[in-house]
């Protein structure tokens, strides 16, 4: 028998009103929403899927086809027109992304993708010395992840399995508690090379105390890198006055950047000149006036630069840098501040499902977590009917495996509403 559920508290009203009183509201306007289940001349989906994929800013397709028409017109002489020259591309957004990561621009760089981004970094930063060889993660570990990490223990002739250490949350619960991880640390303290832990978890949506983790991972002589996917342009960071030794993001989540689109690194200033530490090379990781010297010496640029290797794609740089002058003009602050208010509005009319109806895994501390809420069903089964329903419905969200459908009221372009008419739905879908 199917139990009867009471609606959301508040009214679809009220939904309207808080939007109507939120000047950030007016953002949605300047981005594209996804067709809904009658298409085109339907009404648009309802879009809660930005940390898998962001959505389109309106400015994006503009941007694309200035970059269509300047290769049309100037062919090889892009590169190097005196106005935004392909050369230097990837450099002038280093500034804009060092804003939303809370670095300096020198510490920023812009190239490649994630993993293999993270691969450069290990290079560098993963320096395994005796019984100093180990590498401490947090779980559940996003798949790419564990595959770099073990590629790099196995090629160094360590163990993949003994010398990775995996902490996970304890009996019962979903996610971590800092002291857990403080302790892991500590205790292993003596094998540690690396600490590798993600700020924004995949699955559970936590977000870890990156300051107090990072010094944690100093204080035990490990080094500390931290993939930043479900960080960057979610909540606000400041990984040069934390201390971070290195991280790496993506784009396309919550910056915009357009599937599969460039992504990003963070190098701290204090390892930026120092010779110890290695890196692969390639030569768009010279300063520009070097890139074409011949019989030379690799000198690497100055700052996070310096780990660049090859040409990036300047189709890619364009929605990326459409997306970031949004960021640039509102602030990660705001971004926060609206992220916070949308995100404890969604978990309240989740309350309204009822006990055991469904599980919301993400912590309920706004600090402990960014837009994505993370709700687990009594099966996997029971997971992908609900998904399937909310999609027939013109909810769009996400499944990951066993049993997790994730949902994320993004600030850039998702409303009250919309969280109103999700929850809706997902009654709907639950019945």
């Amino acid at each position: 028998m199917i139990e009867e559920r009471r609606p959301p508290d508040g009214t679809e009203a009220d939904a309207l009103a808080r939007d109507a009183a939120d000047p950030l509201s007016a953002l949605r306007d300047r981005f594209l929403l996804p067709d809904g289940p009658s298409g085109p001349a339907g009404p648009p989906a309802i879009y809660l899927a930005g940390q898998s994929l962001g959505l389109q800013p309106r400015s994006a397709r503009a941007a694309v086809e200035a970059e269509l028409e300047r290769w049309a017109h100037l062919g090889i002489d892009g590169f190097f027109t005196v106005e935004r020259p392909w050369f230097t591309l990837d450099d002038a957004l280093r500034e804009s992304m060092a804003r939303v990561v809370g670095a300096r621009a020198a510490e920023v760089a812009i190239l490649n993708t994630l993993t293999v981004n993270l691969h450069l970094l290990l290079t560098s930063f993963y320096r395994p010395a005796g019984r100093r060889r180990r590498i401490l993660v947090d779980a559940p570990l996003f798949p790419s992840d564990r595959h770099a990490l073990t590629s790099h223990l196995a090629a160094r002739g360590l163990d993949p399995v003994a010398d990775l250490i995996v902490i996970c949350p304890r009996a019962g619960e979903a996610t971590l508690r800092t002291d857990d991880l403080e302790a892991a640390i500590a205790e292993h303290r003596r094998d540690l090379a690396l600490v590798f832990l993600e700020g924004g978890n995949f699955a559970t949506g936590q977000v870890l105390d990156i300051e107090r983790l990072t010094a944690a991972g100093h204080a035990a002589g490990a080094t500390v890198i931290w993939d930043l996917a479900h960080a960057a342009g979610n909540v606000e960071l400041a990984l040069h006055d934390w201390g971070v030794d290195a991280a790496a993001w993506c784009t396309y989540k919550y910056l915009n950047g357009g599937p599969g689109s460039i992504a990003s690194i963070f190098v701290h200033e204090r390892f930026h000149d120092d010779p110890a530490v290695p890196r692969l090379a390639g030569w768009w990781g010279t300063e520009p006036d070097r890139r074409f010297a011949t019989d030379v010496p690799f000198e690497p640029a100055a700052g996070a630069a310096g780990w660049k290797l090859s040409t990036p794609s300047v189709l890619a740089l364009a929605p990326l840098a459409a997306s970031l002058r949004i960021f640039d003009e509102v602030g990660m602050p705001a971004l926060r501040a609206r992220s916070v208010a949308l995100t404890g509005y969604l978990a309240d009319l989740l309350d309204t499902l009822g006990g055991g109806v469904v599980d919301v895994i993400t912590p309920r501390d706004p600090a402990a977590r960014g837009a994505q809420l993370s709700l687990r069903f009594e099966s996997a089964t029971a997971a992908e009917a609900v998904l399937a329903g909310l999609a027939a419905r013109g909810v769009v969200s996400d499944f990951r495996a066993p049993d997790i459908i994730r949902l994320a009221p993004v600030p850039l372009y998702n409303t009250h509403h919309d969280t109103w008419r999700a929850v809706a739905r997902l009654h709907e879908a639950l019945a």
